[in-house]
């Protein structure tokens, strides 16, 4: 006796890919939404050789002068292996300089001469992608961002 075979399933309407964004889940918001932000900054900082993190980076030391490698980490938010990663190429270009503490324990960052320069060049650039950013998202909705940020910050 012959088995028939079952009637092929019909094939399910494929389902719509969701809008970027369109998530419930708070970390993919945020991942989402930095990369798009980063992208805007990427986009200005390659004009003068940098990368935003970069930028951050040399912003920090040119507002707080040389910091602690933990310090600097915990002002950035960022963990300290992920923190060197990021400072070797800065180092290797001459704009930062990593040596020891003053305990001697420690290692300690700071900006040098080129590093300086390179940082007032990308002022400029970092100038036009606020701007970029604020004039898509709104002034008033970039502080209010801002300002939620620093409380997501806090809070953790």
């Amino acid at each position: 006796m012959r088995k028939e075979r079952a009637a092929p399933k019909a094939a399910k309407e494929p389902a719509q890919d969701p809008a970027p964004g369109d998530t419930p889940c708070n970390n993919l918001a945020l991942r989402q939404a930095a990369r798009h932000v980063s992208q805007i900054y990427d986009r200005h900082m390659a004009q003068v050789g940098l990368r935003g993190t970069q930028y951050s980076i040399l912003s920090k030391l040119n507002r707080a002068g040389p910091l602690s490698l933990g310090k600097l980490a915990e002002t950035m938010v960022m963990e300290r292996t992920a923190l060197s990663r990021a400072i070797g190429p800065l180092e290797r270009d001459g704009l930062v300089s990593v040596g020891a503490g003053p305990d001697g324990r420690t290692r300690s960052v700071a900006l040098t001469a080129v590093g300086e320069a390179r940082f007032k060049a990308a002022l400029v650039q970092w100038r036009r992608a606020q701007k970029e950013f604020e004039t898509a998202f709104g002034a008033n909705e970039a502080e209010t961002l801002r300002s939620t940020l620093r409380r997501v910050i806090a809070s953790a």
